[in-house]
């Protein structure tokens, strides 16, 4: 199981170089940004992987609504060009709460609209035409987009539900999850997306499970922390399922939390699980992080 952790790409483009230079000197060179409200990832990541070529770089995830399918391969693979072809696109549907509140766009039909969207998507990114006539998407694409001559990004979805499932196995190379626990992927996540992708005559999917990582011997402190950091996240409907599914009332329950000891056999049995890949977000004080990476670094190591 590949380790991975998250690159914060807050504050200036120098900073998340720095962060970068770091965790990639540890041997961490598997990373993770997410698109929220902040910088544009997908751009950061063009810098950070042309300045640091030994990183492997994902978006986890950008969310689809804003932008259309052929701009998003695009940019894809104008990145994948730029950075020698370590980018892996994640994508996501967001939230009703942000789409509607925040975007004033349409969450009618999620499923169905993810559902196109890969379908156009993913030719795209292999820099083949498209002609898609769907009920949401009408697309037509009489050439490549992006650079000529790029590769193709691994194209990732943010699935929880079924039918998400089933369209990254049939579509994608797989899925990243958060707030999912070992017990779910085990039961629900591994069994749909590998035979959705076995039907489908794919290779078996990646299954990248990112969840909150911090090496301590203050358990109740991290856990009251964790709680407090990650409350908006039982608030939303497909986290709060995935953690129905776990057993688990608060992000907390679900956080790999403990003694560098606790926190390796807790990682060991999320391999066990069907994941292929473990991102772990790092919180904590300052000593807590640099306990915490220094101890995924050994991990990534072996």
């Amino acid at each position: 199981m590949r380790i991975a952790t998250g690159l914060d790409t807050e504050g200036s483009l120098d900073t998340t170089l720095a962060r970068a230079r770091a965790l990639a000197a540890m041997g961490l060179c598997d990373l993770w940004s997410s698109q929220i409200f902040g910088p544009d990832t997908l751009t950061v990541l063009a810098i950070v992987g042309r300045e640091v070529p030994t990183l492997n770089l994902g978006t986890a995830v950008v969310p689809i609504q804003p932008r259309h399918p052929a701009m998003l391969a695009a940019q894809a693979r104008t990145v994948q060009d730029a950075i020698g072809g370590h980018l892996s696109l994640g994508v996501g549907l967001s939230h009703q709460v942000v789409v509607e509140n925040l975007w004033g766009l349409p969450f009618d039909k999620p499923a169905s609209y993810m559902g196109e969207y890969l379908e156009i998507l993913a030719p795209m990114l292999r820099g083949e035409t498209v002609n898609f006539h769907g009920e949401i998407f009408n697309v037509v694409s009489p050439g490549a987009v992006g650079p000529k001559g790029a590769g193709t990004p691994d194209l990732i979805v943010a699935a929880l539900g079924p039918r998400m499932l089933k369209f990254a196995g049939a579509l994608t190379q797989g899925t990243a999850t958060w707030m999912t626990g070992p017990k779910t992927i085990s039961s629900h996540v591994a069994p749909v997306i590998n035979e959705a992708a076995a039907q489908a005559g794919r290779p078996a999917p990646r299954i990248i499970c990112a969840l909150p990582v911090v090496v301590t011997l203050d358990v109740a402190g991290a856990r009251e922390r964790t709680d407090e950091a990650l409350k908006v996240y039982p608030t939303l409907p497909s986290y709060a399922a995935m953690m129905a599914r776990e057993g688990a009332t608060a992000p907390s329950d679900l956080a790999v939390i403990g003694s560098p000891e606790q926190v390796r056999d807790h990682i060991g049995r999320i391999s066990e699980c069907g994941a292929t890949e473990f991102s772990a977000n790092v919180g904590g004080s300052a000593e807590e992080r640099e306990a915490t990476l220094t101890l995924l670094a050994e991990l990534a190591s072996s």
